[in-house]
């Protein structure tokens, strides 16, 4: 990109407005997907355009276009000036020397890989897949990467450049028996390229999942009631993330939509809670050198022993609010405005053996894996679905449930955990917001709940249960 830069902000402030950006963005991407046991769909694509914003007042403006010519992008620029109006008016940089890069390491990239490869990949997961059981009744398996190489410049002299690369693999499995049907779920993947298939087996995600749906089948239903219920740290982050993460994003936190709008300094959660947002640690999903406004990827401690110390923000709620961007502004392509966005968050590992909690946790329920569900984040209320659950007996994992939810509050929920593990377990997504997908990452350890209402369809009381 060659763009002349000073050019375009002159253009796009030419009005007013206090800041200005451009993002330019091209990818090529790949899909697979296997569905009813054969090989639906088979994708290339290659994608590119430009994005520009301007801040005036404290709102955004956004234009953007898929032609990348100078004269295009001067053309948005002068689309974007008309509608920028403010009688402050920003001093544009005259020099925009290159940020050095952040090296994403890849050892294998997937643009590389001839798609018969990963054709192969797909099969050989879908196989595994159908081979744990005959009443498997549908597998889907859906591969895909990209490549995804940004340039990212700002009225302020910023200019940045990085290089991204995604790979995935995601087995969907549906078992039924006697009019039952139950679904197992199983991604693997991050900010990282083909070399992904050298530490995992496709075969083994997709059994995992099968395994899953079918263990659904056999399993009792599951009790209802207020109990112990321990988050194993193979669960994932659902909890944290949903629950708890949306809450702390400055657009709902500092716009009084979240239960923890103004709030800073108090405690929300445990002693033994803390949570993290890492954008910075090494090839997972929601990882980056620089944020989608070029700032540099973070660690940020939200929480600490319990007390909220800020929130995730991104340059336009910075400037709103005399805060500093904590390199949380994400986008999903150049089509898109930037927005407060979580990268890789997770609650901090404790010191507990995990084994030594459940022993230690007579009647509950221990959670292996989370599913979706819903979250308040004005009020932290939520529900979520228990996708592998267990009754835990005597200090022992036992029989397993099905149809288990867990309701409860976020911020209430934190205070109460009594026991964190010395685990760490990642799971992965991608985050839905405004209209917005981007990849990210959740983690927690082994976490014991002492009291939570488990929404269930056996109306008998735990401890009558045999």
């Amino acid at each position: 990109m060659n763009y002349p830069l000073e050019k375009i902000f002159r253009t796009v402030l030419r009005n007013g407005g206090s800041f200005a950006d451009l993002c330019h963005e091209s990818s090529q991407s790949s899909s697979v997907v296997c569905d009813d046991n054969k090989i639906e769909k088979v994708i290339i694509g290659t994608d590119a355009g430009v994005g520009l914003r301007a801040i005036a007042n404290f709102k955004t403006s956004y234009a953007y276009g898929n032609r990348c010519f100078e004269s295009d992008v001067l053309g948005f620029a002068g689309d974007l000036a008309a509608a920028v109006k403010a009688d402050s008016k920003a001093t544009i940089a005259r020099e925009y020397p290159l940020v050095p890069r952040v090296n994403l390491r890849v050892s294998l990239s997937p643009d590389t890989v001839e798609m018969a490869k990963k054709v192969a990949i797909v099969r050989e997961a879908n196989a595994a897949a159908r081979g744990i059981d005959p009443r498997i009744r549908q597998v889907k398996v859906v591969y895909s990467d990209k490549h995804q190489k940004l340039v990212i410049a700002n009225s302020e002299g910023l200019l940045v450049e990085e290089d991204r690369t995604y790979t995935l693999l995601a087995v969907q499995v549906v078992a039924a028996e006697d009019g039952l049907i139950q679904t197992g779920y199983e991604p693997v993947g991050g900010l990282i390229g083909f070399e992904l298939f050298d530490e995992v087996d496709p075969a083994r995600v997709a059994e995992t999942a099968a395994r899953r749906a079918v263990q659904a089948l056999e399993a009792r239903e599951a009790p209802s009631g207020v109990m112990p219920v321990i988050l194993s740290s193979e669960a994932g982050g659902t909890m944290i993330h949903e629950a708890v993460g949306h809450g702390l994003e400055a657009d709902l936190a500092l716009e009084g939509l979240s239960v923890y709008s103004n709030r800073i300094g108090e405690t929300v959660a445990s002693p033994f809670i803390t949570v993290i947002d890492d954008a910075t640690l090494s090839q997972r999903r929601g990882s980056y050198g620089y944020d989608d406004e070029g700032v540099p990827a973070q660690k940020t401690v939200i929480v600490e022993k319990g007390v909220l110390k800020g929130y995730l923000c991104d340059r336009l709620y910075a400037m709103r609010f005399n805060g500093v961007s904590t390199g949380n502004g994400r986008r999903e392509s150049y089509k898109h405005h930037p927005i407060v966005r979580m990268s890789n968050t997770f609650i901090a590992p404790g010191e507990e053996d995990p084994a030594t909690i459940v022993r230690n946790t007579p009647e509950g329920v221990f959670v292996r894996k989370m599913g979706g569900g819903q979250v308040n984040t004005v009020n932290g209320d939520f529900v979520f679905e228990v996708s592998e659950g267990y009754l835990i007996r005597n200090g022992q994992i036992g029989d397993p449930i099905r149809g288990a939810t867990l309701v409860g509050n976020g911020p209430q929920v934190l205070k109460s955990i009594d026991r964190v593990g010395n685990d760490l377990g990642f799971g992965i997504g991608t985050c839905g917001k405004d209209g917005q997908g981007v990849p990210v990452a959740d983690a927690q350890p082994t976490l014991r709940i002492p009291e939570i209402i488990v929404g269930g369809t056996a109306y008998k009381k735990l401890k009558a249960q045999s």
